[in-house]
């Protein structure tokens, strides 16, 4: 029956707001996936993560042999040539003293009639034969090529080649890790995100509730006061009361009047800020449906502590962010070791290149730079401090986040000290203003002691749901700081109104 009466009063008390918007019942969790779905940080953070797997694949490949193929077109000064006059000058002499003064003997008789009988020929014979070749020999010196030409000024080939790195000082390692931790961080970003978005909806998705139950306070409080003052001017007319107590009923319905056109503003603005936070239309009116709750027990600080240190998404990343400088450190540390890496070339086609040249190429390469100015040990260097100031922010974030959720734990138990109070302050407050009522209709009570009464009733409840309402926002932030925000359905679950 209560939840029927919150609707019907909602939808009262926003026929002043523009006609053509359309309402919208909305549970909180249906606020909450609408928001973790639409919301442009959260979008970002997925997007931040995707990113990162990204860069992770492409690093993966740095252990995997690189191959490419290229085509060069090459023109030099000139054609590469070697000069062989020398050795046409060294063996010239030879040949013409052996063409005419060489004596020669033991020439196999090439007539295969004779050779059975004479297998070798005269030494006369012998002699003109060989004298014969020789001076051949002669001109084919005296006519060769002795400015040999290597390759032509212009040529071009086409070939394909691969390297292969075997070892890199641990850089490779080092950038594979560091992009696994970037994953591990991008991931707890989105985490954060989503935990801050849903403290988020939860303040302004509860705010609104309080805002539709604090405008049905003001509305009961206006008709009470319309009742009074209509009483309050019957009596008057017929001469019951002064008045001054007309006067203060007429007061008193104004101030009632006027809390409840701000209240009905207040709502709209909230409304437009939920809006905000679902990135949704500004045009739908939303109407909650999940109302405020409280649970009169939660866990000890120390069990919200544990939870932060192993979930707290702002943690993770700066433990991410350790893991990072180390790898840093690691990669900085290669630079100073030596790398091997494995190549080959392989020419698939050319265009006047040199027979001289080899088809193919493959050998093992190490390069170690042995003085370097010393940057790379003073690179390292730093990146050891660098890693040392992101442990002193490590030691800094777990002391904040220990003080956030003792101050929370803390605001949480007074909450509830403080609602338990309300509850008997509002039965005071409602026996009192029963009284009061019925003492002014007997004429034994002023106006002003009716209006007290029912303000201090008015007071009562307001100051409870606010205390409800505080209570959510305040737990939402407590499970985001121990870094387990889903929790907080399950705690409503288990509360009351």
């Amino acid at each position: 029956m209560r939840r029927v009466l919150f609707i019907l009063f909602f939808l009262q008390a926003l026929v002043w707001l523009n006609a053509q918007q359309r309402e919208v019942p909305l549970t909180f969790d249906d606020a909450l996936q609408t928001a973790l779905s639409n919301n442009e940080k959260v979008k970002q953070a997925v997007l931040q993560q995707r990113q990162a797997e990204a860069e992770m694949d492409a690093v993966r490949t740095l252990r995997l042999p690189q191959v490419s193929l290229s085509a060069n077109y090459v023109m030099l000064s000139d054609d590469i040539t070697i000069d062989m006059h020398g050795v046409k000058d060294a063996i010239t002499p030879l040949y013409s003293a052996l063409a005419q003064y060489g004596t020669f003997s033991g020439v196999v008789n090439p007539d295969p009639a004779t050779s059975g009988v004479m297998p070798v020929l005269p030494d006369d014979v012998s002699t003109r034969i060989v004298r014969e070749q020789l001076a051949d020999g002669l001109v084919q010196v005296e006519n060769g090529e002795w400015d040999k030409l290597i390759q032509k000024k212009q040529f071009g080939f086409v070939s394909a080649g691969f390297t292969w790195p075997l070892f890199t000082g641990g850089k490779i390692n080092a950038a594979n890790r560091a992009a696994k931790i970037r994953l591990s961080e991008a991931v707890q970003v989105e985490r954060q995100k989503a935990g801050e978005l849903m403290s988020e909806v939860v303040e302004r998705y509860f705010g609104l509730a309080l805002a539709v139950e604090a405008g049905q306070v003001r509305l009961e409080v206006l008709e009470a006061m319309e009742s009074h003052l209509s009483d309050a001017e019957k009596m008057y007319a017929e001469g019951m009361i002064a008045k001054a107590e007309l006067l203060h009923a007429r007061v008193y319905h104004a101030e009632a009047e006027r809390e409840y056109k701000m209240a009905m503003r207040q709502l709209e603005v909230i409304n437009k800020s939920l809006g905000n936070s679902l990135a949704d239309s500004a045009g739908v009116r939303y109407l909650p449906v999940t109302a405020l709750f409280y649970n009169e027990y939660v866990e000890p600080a120390d069990y919200f502590r544990l939870q932060s240190i192993e979930n707290n998404a702002l943690l993770k990343q700066v433990s991410a962010k350790q893991s990072l400088a180390g790898q840093a450190a690691k990669a900085e540390r290669s630079g100073m070791l030596p790398a091997v890496a494995a190549f080959g070339t392989y020419n698939i086609a050319n265009i006047d290149l040199t027979p001289s040249m080899s088809d193919y190429a493959a050998g093992i390469t190490l390069s170690w730079k042995i003085f370097g100015g010393a940057s790379a040990r003073h690179k390292y260097r730093s990146a050891i401090l660098a890693g040392e100031q992101i442990d002193q922010v490590w030691s800094k974030a777990v002391r904040d986040v220990e003080m956030g959720i003792e101050k929370y734990h803390q605001e949480l138990q007074m909450l509830v000290e403080q609602l338990n109070e309300l509850e008997s302050a509002a039965s005071f407050a409602d026996e009192y203003y029963r009284v009061r009522m019925e003492a002014f209709n007997e004429g034994m009570a002023s106006s002003s002691d009716v209006t007290d009464a029912s303000l201090a009733v008015a007071k009562v409840r307001v100051e409870r749901l606010r205390a409800i309402y505080n209570y959510d926002v305040t737990l939402a932030r407590l499970l985001e700081l121990a870094g387990i925000p889903e929790y907080f359905n399950s705690y409503m679950a288990g509360g009351k109104l």
